[in-house]
């Protein structure tokens, strides 16, 4: 009985000792597998955020290249004092007596190539401008929208709110694009001596109301024969002052 009970004993050991055996290789093949399928997305990912050396110098290629807008308003190999504005650089001068020429500093910007009177190019240079705010221009230096939904013909004279620019060949002080309010002085083709002509001849008929877009005036002419000719003397007198103009709030021309 004995003998047996050892047997048995040798047994158990020997299949507990094959057993961990077997699950030590296991686990063993298990790591290395987990190791080398965790390495392989690391080693790509690697790969994938070095730089490369090619692309570099492309990428610096193309913004070194890369021409700005304002290039294509100035004229190349020409006298730097007569850049447009949007092609230069200048310091403000800060003693400058306003209605009097200065002398200010400016120097070409990127990409703009320009000479002085010996053909000699250069990138520093001076210009002459009066000390003056671009908005305090003559009206003749700078040019502005135009409003056709105002009354030109109306008392008091309407204005309008107006965007102005100065042109390329003005040098100016400050915003070269502003605000500015002005009076009403669009016109739509009427003509005032052709209005004064059909008020004395025809202006018993409403013809003078009619021409200018007035229609209910012109038919109230016609029907009251010209309020028995009263009407059409204060129409003659108030198109001839310019009072009645159009209806749609234009300017003679």
């Amino acid at each position: 009985m004995a003998a047996r009970w050892w047997r048995r004993c040798l047994r158990g050991l020997c299949g507990a000792a094959l057993f961990l055996s077997q699950l030590s290789v296991l686990s063993g093949r298990a790591g290395s597998l987990m190791t080398t399928k965790l390495s392989q997305p690391q080693s790509t990912l690697a790969k994938s955020l070095t730089p490369t050396s090619t692309n570099a110098p492309y990428f610096k290629a193309l913004e070194s290249t890369e021409i700005p807008p304002y290039v294509t308003n100035c004229p190349s190999n020409g006298l730097c004092s007569r850049l447009p504005p949007d092609c230069m650089t200048c310091n403000t001068n800060y003693s400058c007596i306003y209605g009097k020429t200065a002398t200010f500093d400016c120097k070409v910007k990127p990409h703009v190539h320009c000479v002085d009177e010996n053909n000699h190019e250069q990138e520093n240079f001076t210009i002459n401008m009066t000390c003056q705010f671009c908005w305090q221009l003559a009206t003749s230096d700078y040019v502005c929208t135009n409003s056709t939904n105002c009354m030109t013909v109306s008392c008091p004279r309407q204005r309008y709110n107006a965007t102005c620019t100065v042109r390329d060949h003005i040098h100016c002080l400050g915003n070269r694009v502003f605000p500015k309010m002005l009076y009403c002085n669009w016109t739509g083709g009427y003509k005032w001596s052709t209005a004064l002509a059909l008020s004395i001849t025809l202006g018993g008929f409403g013809a003078d109301r009619f021409y200018l877009g007035q229609w209910r005036e012109g038919l109230g002419k016609l029907f009251s024969f010209g309020g028995l000719g009263i009407w059409t003397l204060i129409d003659v007198l108030l198109i001839g002052v310019g009072y009645v103009g159009p209806a749609d709030g234009s300017l003679y021309i």
